[in-house]
């Protein structure tokens, strides 16, 4: 294993080594710290507190080196984002922050910084997840090293409940996991693993365990990653209420286990070859919610019926377990902590720590810490019949209520950091900061069988029609472990263009939009990149090319809610029907998030039934221009939650009547100009705009869509994008 060396130095009275924090659950994924000499009481006055600083977060902080980061949101009104900050775990001295946008999204601010971030000791880039779909790669200086756009790329749903998952770094890889619909065989909501190259965010690969319909669209299972019999198995919590077991490198599915008629949120636990799962939601048998499961990780195919081992009737949702010495610690729904006997489940005692458990404990230095949401925050000792309070200090906000604490807390150079909504805090002896000195570089295994498995890299891209892209094939033996890039056939499937012997494929420059794949073929073995090819913004669909039942292939996110329908005139259009279940509101995006300074125009058409009136607009660039029928206005916005700079006027309109649209977006980079019209087909344009809009904090580019709320059918038809004049 090859060593990096971090030429650190602190001023500072003791200088110890510690460990890094990395990831949420630590450098293990467990909840475990080599830590020693950490407190056992704090006082938020001053005692035993190093520093504090303002910060407003519901994420674990991760720890690489002198920085201590954490994902939260920051601004007030118009000003409101999401945003990364990295700070000096000595000093907390503010180092640097990233901010973004919120937009297409319904999660509302207070779930803003869901998702935890997480470290590469080896690069020490840092990754996360928003809350409306943007993944980042940050380096140590907080600049922008590669993103993707989750939703308008690949079709990641963003709902109300905000749960986001924390991405998981294993080799060379960074793993992100959602519910999404995307385009082509990927249409259907499933939810899905996808693993990027950490370097340069080109994905890898993508898995779909998962075949039905998942009744969650928003979970926060993190995935935790181990080796069983020779395999390294990525191990997940879906949202279709299995616990599945794939193979880290390649994706293939290995084994399953369902645990919960609804979606999961808590993280699998490995401790050799038992997967410890929970959840707090209706079993499959019925009978009181929620249940600890563990499970044997040895199996194959379907395990439900075969590899339990023990089962304890404890309803956690949230929090995560933690295993030390033979225990199990888990806190429920209602934060009683639970003690349990690793081997067979057996109740041993448990412990209140409030009324509300979302955070997951920590174990360090002989003590367990803890947080509830309602503010508190504990360090317990134990014993061997139970635990005791050792210190449970109340946070609350300048405005006298508590403090919401949904994360856990990171232990490294000898001190405790945690996020609040009232602040970052690091705790411990203000004299002592143990350092970490050395990380970890990652060393690929290589294969040794005979090739079982092939990926063509990268899975999914978008293009331009004058760009060239070089495309691979990684082949992997039977356990997924890799065998290098190999010389495949190569084949075009749905596209124009030319592909060398060497993968490089040139689209036919003369054809400004195609959808299709590239196969490549080695001896028996198949794989597959999915390509789409976008030109400049000009884009004009009326439909009639389309089958009815179908849709355009090129349309992302499309569900099965939109479809091409034929009226008796036999005029094809798009129909949004009502929703067969969940929710009516719904979207689709037309073309690729790189698109800027452009206008979206297209008719719609809306039908009522009794009181039942649906709403329906245009996206442009992350923009959404809504006609709403109940409230009978236009509204333009961002971000749907909290319409930091949405605006609205009155606009009487009738159903079954068809009108064109037309949203328009400039940005100039300090800000983005927003302006919509809206008037009957059979009219004459106006020449003033209709609603206009301005963002001080504009979205710089973003992907075209359409968006209706339809519980009752919406019609759109004659769809245009082009270039701003």
């Amino acid at each position: 294993m090859l060593i990096r060396i971090l030429l650190l130095s602190v001023l500072l009275p003791e200088f110890l080594t510690g460990a890094d924090w990395p990831a949420w659950r630590g450098a293990h994924g467990n909840g475990v710290s080599g830590e020693t000499r950490i407190i056992s009481n704090w006082s938020k006055e001053g005692s035993n507190l190093a520093w504090k600083v303002d910060f407003q977060g519901r994420s674990t902080p991760i720890v690489l080196g002198r920085r201590v980061c954490a994902n939260g949101r920051i601004g007030e009104g118009i000003d409101r984002q999401e945003m990364v900050a990295c700070y000096d775990a000595a000093s907390g001295k503010k180092l640097w922050e990233y901010r973004f946008n919120v937009y297409l999204t319904t999660v509302p601010w207070n779930r803003v910084g869901w998702a935890n971030i997480a470290g590469d000791p080896e690069t020490g880039y840092i990754y996360v997840q928003g809350v409306g779909g943007l993944f980042l790669c940050l380096d140590e200086e907080g600049v922008v090293i590669w993103s993707r756009s989750l939703s308008q790329d690949y079709g990641f749903f963003s709902g109300y409940g905000g749960r986001t998952q924390t991405p998981l770094i294993d080799e060379e890889r960074v793993i992100v996991t959602f519910v999404s619909s995307s385009w082509g065989g990927w249409t259907a909501p499933r939810h899905r693993t996808f693993a990027f190259d950490k370097l340069s965010g080109e994905l890898f690969w993508v898995a779909t365990p998962g075949k039905i319909f998942p009744p969650d669209l928003n979970t926060q299972s993190t995935p935790a990653v181990t080796t069983i019999e020779g395999q390294r198995l990525l191990i997940q919590g879906n949202a279709d209420g299995h616990i599945y077991a794939i193979q880290a490198r390649t994706g293939k599915s290995v084994w399953s286990f369902h645990l919960s008629k609804r979606g999961l949120n808590t993280s699998p636990l490995v401790i050799g070859e038992t997967v410890i799962a929970s959840h707090s939601e209706e079993n499959l048998s019925g009978g009181p919610m929620g249940a600890v499961v563990a499970i044997k990780a040895t199996g194959r195919g379907n395990v439900t019926d075969t590899h339990e081992k023990w089962r304890s009737q404890i309803s956690a949702g949230f929090s995560s377990p933690l295993y030390h010495e033979e225990r199990l610690y888990i806190v429920d729904n209602s934060a009683n902590l639970h003690c349990l006997d690793f081997s067979n489940g057996r109740h041993l005692w448990d412990f209140n720590i409030g009324t509300v458990g979302k955070g997951s404990p920590v174990w360090a230095d002989g003590k367990i810490f803890v947080s509830e949401v309602n503010g508190r925050f504990h360090i317990l000792g134990l014993n061997a019949t139970g635990a005791t309070s050792l210190d449970e200090e109340r946070l609350t906000t300048p405005q006298g209520r508590y403090a919401e604490i949904y994360g856990s807390p990171a232990i490294a150079h000898g001190r405790i950091f945690l996020t609040t909504e009232s602040g970052l805090y690091a705790l411990g002896d203000p004299s002592i900061f143990q350092l970490q000195e050395a990380g970890e570089v990652f060393t690929p295994e290589p294969g040794k069988g005979e090739i079982a498995m092939i990926h063509a890299v990268p899975a999914e891209v978008k293009m331009r029609p004058d760009e060239v892209r070089r495309f691979r094939v990684v082949a992997y033996d039977g356990l997924g472990r890799s065998l290098g890039v190999k010389n495949a056939k190569w084949r075009l499937v749905g596209l124009h263009g030319e592909i060398s012997p060497n993968g490089e494929y040139s689209p036919d420059e003369g054809e400004s939009l195609q959808v299709g794949t590239l196969e490549a073929e080695l001896g028996a073995l198949k794989a597959v990149s999915r390509i789409r090819v976008f030109g400049e913004p000009d884009l004009a669909e009326d439909f009639q090319a389309i089958e009815i039942g179908r849709r355009p292939d090129y349309f992302l996110g499309a569900l099965i809610n939109f479809k091409v329908a034929q009226d008796e005139g036999g005029n094809r259009y798009l129909v949004k029907n009502p929703a067969a279940r969940s929710i009516h509101r719904h979207r689709t995006f037309l073309g690729p998030d790189h698109w800027k300074n452009y206008t979206i125009q297209a008719e719609l058409r809306s039908t009522q039934s009794r009181r039942k009136f649906p709403d329906m607009g245009l996206i442009n660039s992350g923009y959404t221009m809504d006609l709403m029928g109940v409230y009978q206005k236009i509204q333009i916005r961002s971000w749907t939650a909290e319409r930091r700079m949405s605006q609205e006027v009155p606009f009487a309109w009738e159903s079954d009547r068809w009108y064109l649209m037309k949203l328009r977006v400039d940005v100039d980079g300090s800000k983005a100009i927003i302006k919509g019209k809206v008037w009957p087909r059979d009219g004459v344009e106006p020449s003033q705009w209709t609603i206009t809009a301005e963002d001080p904090h504009p979205i710089l580019a973003g992907s075209p869509g359409l968006i209706g709320y339809s519980p009752t059918p919406v019609h759109f038809d004659n769809i245009q994008v082009f270039q701003n004049r």
